[in-house]
């Protein structure tokens, strides 16, 4: 937790000529949520891991930041680093090529790809872990993605390492027509592997996750933990209700809904989901496994 508070710190920035007398108040002293839309004080916003403390609302994580929530400090190796996205269409939306695209997301989010995958430890337990970034298209699921949560279950029923995938994306990925839609059952086919092993899967779906995500990898854990309020599902509100001619409860597709009806095991605040985590590995993980890796 320390660790992710440092990431979140921020310092004041002071404007003007040298010998001002007054800083200027900085444009970051405050924060909008985006449910409630009341103020919070930046720094109370990021002590709460960017939980409103007015509302509850649960404000979007990037990736490194979910890393630094959820690992203890300094255990992350990632894996798979050099797997870079290619171009198979040579697809063009809105006058921009998709390999130009790429090239503008990786400079704006510093990532290579949308999953960020690799071994750590949480509480000292042992485990691998994949996490998506909204912010790179969307986390869309491209070749990239599926083959880092295929590699990261078929590492995982080698090595026995407990797996943790946190999803939150629109989807698959468009630009890469068929093989993006591909990737659902490769990443099936895969944990299908990791369930015969026998080796625990946990699935922790954030607003949002949605499309071929929900319908693949994010579904298939052995336990399915949702942040409050996430937004989860396949297709649209107004796409079911197109089909199905029928209105929608306003909160069906939200995480609470969800769990009333059965579709997802536990609802989980942010400041008790690595908790909930570790206690989870504990009672999945076998006893002559932990021993093995020191548990």
């Amino acid at each position: 937790m320390t660790d992710l508070l440092h990431l979140f710190r921020r310092e004041g920035k002071t404007n003007g000529p040298a010998d001002a007398r007054a800083r200027e108040v900085p444009t970051d002293l405050w924060v909008r949520c985006e449910k409630c839309r009341e103020l919070v004080y930046t720094r109370d916003f990021e002590r709460a891991l960017k939980v409103c403390p007015r509302c509850g609302y649960h404000a979007r994580l990037s990736a490194r930041e979910r890393l630094a929530m959820l690992l203890d400090e300094g255990s992350f190796e990632e894996e798979d680093a050099g797997l870079r996205p290619d171009d198979p269409l040579e697809f063009v939306s809105l006058g921009q090529s998709y390999r130009d695209k790429l090239a503008e997301t990786q400079r704006k989010t510093g990532l290579p790809e949308a999953a960020l995958a690799g071994t750590g430890r949480l509480g000292g337990a042992p485990l691998r872990l994949v996490v998506l970034e909204f912010a790179f298209l969307g986390a869309s699921m491209g070749a990239v993605v599926g083959e880092k949560v295929a590699r990261a279950a078929e590492r995982s029923a080698e090595d026995r390492r407990p797996l943790v995938v946190v999803s939150a994306s629109g989807g698959a990925r468009m630009h890469e027509g068929i093989f993006s839609l591909m990737q659902m059952a490769k990443t099936a086919a895969s944990l299908a592997r990791l369930a015969e092993a026998r080796v625990p899967y946990i699935s922790v779906l954030t607003d949002p996750t949605t499309g071929g995500v929900t319908a693949s990898f994010a579904g298939l854990g052995d336990v399915l933990i949702a942040e409050p309020g996430a937004l989860i599902g396949f297709a649209g509100p107004r796409v079911i209700e197109q089909i199905t001619k029928q209105k929608l409860p306003a909160d069906a597709q939200r995480a609470e809904f969800l769990l009333e009806h059965g579709l997802i095991d536990l609802v989980v605040h942010r400041r008790e989901l690595r908790r909930t985590i570790g206690r989870l590995i504990c009672l999945y993980t076998p006893a002559r496994v932990a021993a093995a890796h020191h548990v």
